[in-house]
C-alpha cells in the first residue's frame, strides 16, 4: 500500500470543519495524515473532537516541522496567495479553496508562482467534481438538446445577519487597504458562477469577452447580497448567473442549459440532472461525485489527472476581478426589504422570482420587472 500523505489544515474553524471531517474520511482510507493545524488561535481538544496533532499560527514553520506533501488552504480570502506561494517553496501540493483569490492579479501571482515551483494545486470548487458534469457535456456534444443557446445559473439561499459578522472579512469588499471581495456571486455562491462556465465550455480567461455586473445589497454590509452577472462568451454564448443571499424560501441552487430543442438542468449540491427535450418525456439521473482533496492525492500517487487546476478557474476570476472594479453595492431602498418574522434576516420579497428568471430569460434584474434595478446600476467590463 501507499504510505498516507502528510498534510497540514490551514484554517479549522468556519468551512474548515468539513475539511477536518473530509480528512478524517481519508486518514480512514489510508490516502493521507493529518499531521498539521494552523490557526491563530489553537483549537481545544473539545472543539476538534479528540487528539490534536501539532498546531501552530505559523505556516510556514509547520509545514517544514511536519514533513507535509500536502496542504488544504481555508483561510480568509485575501491570505490565500501567500499562503499558497508558501506552501509551493517548500514543494508542497495544495487544495486551495474558492475563491482562490480577490483579484485577477493575486491570482495570476499564486498560479504562475505555482506553476513555476512544479506543485499540483487544485482549487475547491467541490461541484467541479460531480459525475454529472462530464454526464452533461456528453449529452450536449450529442446534440441532446439541440443548439446550445446560452447558460443560466440562480442560487436563492438565507443567510442572518450573524453571517456578515462571522469574520472580520465577512461581508466586505475591502479591508485595511486590501480587497476581500467576499459577495454572493464571488463566495457563498461563487460554484453556480464557476459551474455554469464550466458547462458553457468557457472556463479559462481567455474564454471571457465581455461581463457585466449589477450589485445590490439588502444588508448593511459593504459587498453583494443580491447580484447578478452576464458573462458573453468568446464563443458568443451569454451565461448569467443570478444570486440573493436573501430568498423569501430559500432553495437549492442550479445551473440551467438552454437548447434549441430542449433544456438540463443541474442541481450542483445533489449531483442531480433533469433533461427535457422535445418529443421525450422528463428524464431525471443522479451522478457520484469525485472529492477534490481525494483526486489531489490520486494526482500525487498514480498520476490521475487533477480536476480543478488554477488555469480552469481563469474566467471564474475575471468574473471576481469585473465584481472588484465594478461600482460599490447600491443599497436597496428600505421599502424593497423586510425582516423575516422571528429572525434576524433581511427578505427581498420576490427576489426568488427573479433569480430564476434570470436563469430562464438569460436577462439580468434591470431586464426584468425588478422596481429597485435601475439600468444605471449595470456595470459593464
Amino acid at each position: 500500500m501507499t504510505e498516507a500523505l502528510p498534510l497540514v489544515l490551514a484554517g479549522a474553524r468556519g468551512h474548515g470543519r468539513w475539511h477536518v471531517a473530509n480528512i478524517r474520511r481519508l486518514q480512514e482510507k489510508g490516502l493521507v495524515r493529518l499531521a498539521g493545524i494552523c490557526e491563530l488561535t489553537p483549537l481545544t481538544e473539545e472543539e476538534f473532537g479528540g487528539e490534536l496533532p501539532p498546531q501552530s499560527a505559523d505556516f510556514g514553520a509547520l509545514l517544514d516541522r511536519t514533513g507535509a506533501r500536502l496542504a488544504v488552504i481555508c483561510t480568509p480570502i485575501p491570505t490565500h496567495t501567500d499562503l499558497a506561494l508558501a506552501a509551493a517553496r517548500r514543494g508542497v501540493h495544495l487544495l486551495l479553496e474558492k475563491p482562490p483569490a480577490p483579484s485577477y492579479a493575486e491570482f495570476r501571482r499564486m498560479a504562475d508562482g505555482v506553476a513555476a515551483a512544479g506543485v499540483a494545486c487544485q482549487i475547491g470548487f467541490q461541484s467541479l467534481g460531480s459525475h454529472a458534469v462530464p454526464a452533461i457535456r456528453e449529452l450536449i456534444a450529442d446534440g441532446a438538446i439541440g443548439t446550445v443557446t446560452g447558460i443560466g445559473g440562480a442560487g436563492a439561499w438565507a443567510r442572518d445577519e450573524a453571517y456578515f459578522r462571522r469574520a472580520p472579512w465577512a461581508g466586505k469588499r475591502r479591508l485595511n487597504g486590501v480587497d476581500v471581495i467576499d459577495g454572493a456571486l464571488t463566495n457563498p455562491l461563487a460554484h453556480a458562477v464557476a459551474t455554469a462556465l464550466a458547462l458553457a465550455g468557457s472556463t479559462r480567461a481567455e474564454d471571457v469577452a465581455a461581463i457585466e455586473t449589477e450589485l445590490w445589497r439588502a444588508n448593511a454590509i459593504e459587498s453583494d447580497d443580491t447580484s447578478c452577472v452576464r458573462v458573453t462568451t468568446a464563443q458568443g454564448r451569454p451565461v448569467t448567473v443570478a444570486a440573493t443571499l436573501c430568498a423569501e424560501h430559500p432553495d437549492e441552487p442550479y445551473v440551467l442549459v438552454h437548447g434549441s430543442r430542449g433544456r438540463i438542468t443541474f442541481w450542483y449540491k445533489q449531483d442531480r440532472v433533469l433533461l427535457q427535450r422535445g418529443g421525450h418525456g422528463p428524464e431525471e439521473f443522479e451522478y457520484g461525485r469525485t472529492d477534490l482533496l481525494e483526486n489531489l492525492a490520486g494526482h500525487l500517487t498514480d498520476g490521475t489527472g487533477l480536476l480543478v487546476p488554477p488555469e480552469t478557474t481563469g474566467a471564474f476570476m475575471k468574473v471576481v476581478e469585473a465584481i472588484r472594479l465594478a461600482p460599490d453595492p447600491a443599497p436597496l431602498p428600505e421599502s424593497a426589504w423586510h425582516r423575516a418574522p422571528g429572525e434576524e434576516r433581511r427578505i427581498v420579497p420576490g427576489v426568488d422570482g427573479l433569480v430564476a428568471a434570470a436563469a430562464d430569460t438569460l436577462a439580468l434584474y434591470s431586464e426584468l420587472t425588478a422596481p429597485w434595478a435601475a439600468p444605471r446600476e449595470v456595470s459593464t467590463r
